[in-house]
């Protein structure tokens, strides 16, 4: 199946968090924190509001959005001014 926002929205693929720690600790589903960041796979369709591109890794704030599984991977459709960050 293929979204595509609309507005000033966009769709993130959310990242995952690590369940071993660097000191080989493993760390149950239920104790990870949600993250807040994901790699922008699609964009709506408002050019002047929407200041990210496909491909940029972002951050967000933490209960913003909607959450949409695709493919059987987590997506987030999310407000532009949402998006806090652009992470290089």
């Amino acid at each position: 199946m293929k979204v595509k926002p609309i507005g000033d929205r966009v769709l993130l693929s959310i990242e995952e968090v690590e369940e071993k720690t660097k000191s080989g600790l493993f760390i149950p589903q239920t104790a990870q924190e949600k993250t807040q960041t994901g790699v922008v796979v699609e964009v709506g369709d408002d050019k002047d509001a929407i200041t990210v591109k496909k491909g940029d890794r972002v951050m967000y704030d933490k209960y913003a959005g909607t959450t949409i599984e695709l493919d059987g991977k987590d997506h987030l459709i999310i407000k532009m001014p949402d998006i806090i960050a652009v992470i290089q």
